[in-house]
């Protein structure tokens, strides 16, 4: 069992207890965040560090329908 501590840049996303280690390059979901390993480094024998690279969120826009206005 590994304490492994999940970062996007110097953020704390996630630590967990697993029992395999995410691979660099490899693709996971954190947080209903799709995201992908670019590094791990190792602090001690059972503590990892893990550097995320998250997709950027799009949020959709609202189209605004201006023909429904009431005429007067």
């Amino acid at each position: 069992m590994f304490v492994v501590y999940f970062y996007e840049n110097k953020n704390l996303l996630l630590s967990q207890l697993v029992k395999r280690l995410p691979s660099v390059g490899e693709d996971l979901t954190i947080k209903g965040r799709k995201g992908k390993v670019s590094s791990v480094n190792c602090i001690d024998e059972k503590i990892f560090h893990v550097q995320v690279i998250l997709e950027n969120v799009r949020k959709n826009k609202l189209i605004v329908d201006n023909s429904k206005k009431k005429k007067r």
